[in-house]
């Protein structure tokens, strides 16, 4: 599936059409540049699914938890800085995967061992007319 982002109105109803689609799925792996707005698009995610309050990235603490009155736990993994898969461990990422809770990760490529085998991945890309593309496939 893929959904276009002309500009930053479009997130709410796009974070929608998202959530609809990869109903019951839990663990997402988001692929893109740096700036293409990861954060961005996982941060009103988190609001869609009844987050009252969100933190930003989890840059420096490399995973924030949040959680929610209808989807229970939700992890958000920032993972540019971790350094190799014995930090991940180190964090109780494998734990947080296998938990049934719901996982959003930047930098996936990081820890590409230690993801499940039923990873959604997501990528964003910006085309030439600016616009953010988001595809995946579950």
């Amino acid at each position: 599936m893929e959904i276009i982002l002309t500009d930053l109105s479009d997130i709410p109803s796009a974070v929608q059409t998202f959530l609809e689609a990869n109903e019951g799925h839990q663990i997402f792996a988001f692929d893109g540049q740096m700036g293409v707005g990861k954060t961005t698009f996982i941060l009103a995610l988190l609001k869609a699914m009844g987050v009252e309050e969100v933190e930003g990235s989890p840059t420096y603490s490399l995973v924030n938890t949040y959680k929610s009155k209808v989807y229970g736990s939700i992890n958000h993994f920032d993972l540019y800085r971790l350094n190799s898969e014995d930090e991940a461990y180190d964090i109780g990422i494998e734990e947080m995967l296998y938990s049934e809770q719901y996982c959003f990760i930047e930098w996936p490529e990081k820890i590409l061992s230690l993801l499940p085998d039923n990873t959604i991945w997501v990528y964003l890309r910006m085309n030439d007319n600016q616009e953010r593309i988001i595809t995946f496939e579950n």
